[in-house]
């Protein structure tokens, strides 16, 4: 605290480290200094401001493992503490404000509630983003907020998630006014003087939040069996989090401030608990730590300030798009016009897409546009500090493109292959510089897809493997890491999975049952309907790569559905028939339908029509996926736990919710994923239990370590 002129005292936060946020040291010292301002004879406002380049970016999450780990009586007393403190710091007889300058999230966005007034950079941003953590705002956000801006608008703020830039957070009355970062301090003292002579109605402003909800009846009834309708269709049930959000607020509309809270430190204490919420809360913790790793791996890379990318099409196209939409100079060459107009067109597209979301201008998208230069001839490619080779998947055609565009390189470019199956070790053979050479693989389609898998080769350097890491990061893209293997990770995860899918298939389930239940599990899209989108021509071929790579457990010694489909030339999407068949809807989209002669096409491939239980697909399908990704880890094919899990969650769409495949087999117990595997060894080696596994379920050991009461990871 700092007593500035007239009454007025400054609560700055000024944590150690680069952000400000809640953790056990600035509670600590909050309650401090709130008692100091109780004390205080001539206090006439308070001003909340950070020193920082962000306000208060939320709790600490790497607290919140050990706080859930808790008995339920302690966290709630924990809570019931905590949100006395922001009610003292409410409470107080005098006008407060918070001057909000970046990032006001969660926690941060809870203490701008407890402030009588607002005010807000014109580059801030605030939220309350606990529902993706599986959470609900628990110091006092779902009970203030609604009292702000009315049940709606605080529903979609809490129930989203999604933070709001100082503009949209002005229009719903989230903040009282927005003015130029140089200007918010002085307006901030300006505002507070204002309230303090009684120009400024601070009591009431106070009085509204600390009151009953204003809202008719029958108006409450339709925002909250909407905002539940709406959010069912966009969350599913998987995801407890947002629903209590809605069931909080509407159960307190009635009650004044304590008797709120109250009912929403409850519910906080019962979602903690649940399994999706250290799941999210994980994920979360992992994706932090692979940022940490793509910024220390741009502390020692060369900034790529020109790349290229060879071969043009929908790939190439949605490659040269991301790295031209963060300001990155791009030379799209390809050998035919046609390709490289495919290209453009796919660029043109997804630019706009964005105006058409209001997110880009026409101005933005030349800007954009201006950084591709589309090109037949190699010497545009010349000065390239990395190229991206994205050419058709032949092992014979890649390794002529890349030795030939090395040739004309300077010699510390960097050359990337963005292959999805061919060995990187492969494709270095010819290389001159094989140090200088490595997967750089990206997920289609493109802008949608956050992953890219950094494929490290036997001969490619550190140096190099920090380029690419801190390109890809660059292009707004999580890189992981991995070792060369047939497959690298994620396609070597995946195709176990789809084995089992066509084992089921073989054994006479249904492939609608299968898609249903995976579907039910969590995943974006059953097998099925997932092989359609990818392309069943490339997945047959895929497939026949990841068999001859291990042929131990990935070959077939039957015929599958997916050879059936293929040999008749259903490719999925691409050509509207596969396991589905695919029309377009009044809004030009594909849309999936049963195709009943489908049917014949897999009867001599298949057995009798059989009903499996929902719990039994599951488990063949799973098994092999977490097998393989236990085996990966195992051999150093990825690295750290984290890496592993995220590759499958951004790589693939693992359920978010389920924390990745190796927080599932933590979740199921590793003693009981053996047991399974034995009761389904009849399906072959891809289903039985490493070594490894056998070690931890006799020790014990997962592969997360468990949080312990303090706070931290035992």
């Amino acid at each position: 605290c700092t007593l500035l002129d007239d009454g007025l005292v400054e609560l700055c936060f000024n944590a150690d480290g680069s952000v400000n946020k809640f953790d056990a040291v600035t509670l600590k010292e909050l309650r401090v200094a709130i008692e100091t301002l109780q004390k205080l004879p001539d206090l006439k406002a308070v001003l909340v401001t950070s020193s920082k380049n962000t306000f208060i970016v939320g709790a600490d999450v790497t607290e919140f493992l050990g706080k859930f780990s808790l008995p339920q009586e302690q966290l709630d007393s924990w809570l019931q503490d905590c949100n006395q403190m922001f009610n003292e710091f409410e409470d107080l007889p005098v006008p407060t404000l918070a001057a909000v300058n970046g990032v006001a999230f969660g926690g941060g966005m809870e203490m701008c509630l407890a402030c009588d007034f607002r005010l807000a950079s014109t580059g801030a941003s605030l939220g309350l983003p606990e529902t993706k953590l599986g959470l609900i705002p628990g110091w006092g956000g779902t009970t203030r907020l609604p009292r702000l801006i009315g049940a709606d608008n605080a529903i979609e703020w809490i129930a989203g998630g999604a933070p709001s830039q100082a503009a949209a957070a002005l229009k719903v009355g989230a903040v009282d006014a927005v003015v130029a970062p140089e200007k918010l301090r002085q307006a901030g003292i300006k505002m507070l003087g204002l309230a303090a002579s009684a120009k400024l109605d601070w009591r009431s402003r106070r009085l509204r939040k600390q009151s009953p909800l204003r809202l008719v009846a029958v108006d409450a009834k339709m925002v909250f069996e909407t905002s539940r309708a709406f959010i069912f269709s966009k969350a599913g049930a998987h995801y407890p989090a947002p629903f209590k959000a809605v069931d909080v607020i509407e159960q307190s509309a009635g009650l004044f401030r304590d008797e709120a809270l109250e009912i929403e430190r409850a519910a906080f204490v019962e979602v903690a608990y649940t399994p999706v919420a250290e799941s999210l809360v994980t994920l979360f913790l992992n994706d932090q730590q692979l940022k940490r790793q793509a910024k220390s791996a741009a502390k020692a890379a060369t900034k790529v300030d020109k790349m290229a990318v060879l071969g043009a099409g929908i790939m190439g196209g949605g490659i040269a798009y991301q790295a031209a939409g963060k300001k990155i100079a791009v030379v799209m060459k390809d050998i035919r016009n046609e390709s490289l107009d495919q290209g453009m067109a796919e660029v043109s597209k997804l630019l706009g897409k964005q105006i058409k979301r209001g997110k880009l201008d026409m101005t933005g998208m030349a800007q954009t546009l201006s950084r591709i230069t589309p090109t037949l001839h190699y010497a545009e490619v010349g000065d390239a500090q990395l190229v991206v080779e994205a050419v058709v998947e032949n092992p014979k055609i890649k390794a002529a493109v890349l030795k030939e565009t090395e040739a004309l390189l300077q010699e510390d470019a960097i050359l990337t292959s963005n292959t999805s199956t061919i060995s990187i070790d492969l494709l270095a053979q010819d290389l001159q510089r094989p140090d200088q050479f490595c997967g750089m693989h990206f997920f289609n389609p493109v802008h949608l897809m956050p992953l890219v898998e950094i494929i490290r080769g036997e001969k490619t350097s550190d140096a190099t493997v920090a380029s690419v890491v801190a390109l890809a990061s660059a292009m707004g893209k999580s890189p992981i890491v991995v070792n060369d293997c047939p497959g690298f990770l994620v396609n070597r995860v995946l195709f176990p999975y789809f084995r089992g899918f066509n084992l089921l298939l073989k054994d006479g389930a249904d492939f609608r049952d299968v898609d249903k239940a995976m579907e039910g599990f969590g995943w974006p899209m059953g097998p099925a309907y997932l092989l359609d989108v990818v392309g069943l021509d490339t997945g047959h071929h895929a497939a026949a790569v990841m068999a001859a790579g291990f042929p131990d457990r990935m070959a077939n010694d039957f015929d599958s559905a997916l050879d059936a489909l293929f040999e008749r030339e259903r490719y999925g999407q691409k050509n509207n028939a596969g396991f589905y068949r695919y029309e377009l809807d009044r809004k030009g989209k594909q849309k999936k339908t049963v195709d009943e002669s489908v049917f014949e096409i897999l009867k001599p491939v298949c057995a009798e029509p059989t009903k499996f239980d929902k719990q039994d697909i599951i488990d063949r399908m799973m098994l092999p996926m977490v097998i393989e990704l236990i085996r990966c880890l195992e051999e150093g094919i990825v690295t750290t736990v984290a890496e592993a899990d995220m590759g499958l969650i951004y790589g693939l769409g693992f359920p978010p919710f389920r924390g990745g495949a190796l927080k599932y087999a933590d979740h199921v117990g590793m003693k009981n994923l053996i047991a399974s595997a034995e009761k389904y060894q009849h399906l072959g080696k891809a289903y039985e239990a490493t070594d490894g596994m056998l070690d931890r379920a006799a020790s014990g050991e997962t592969f997360y370590p468990r949080p312990d009461s303090a706070g931290g990871q035992s």
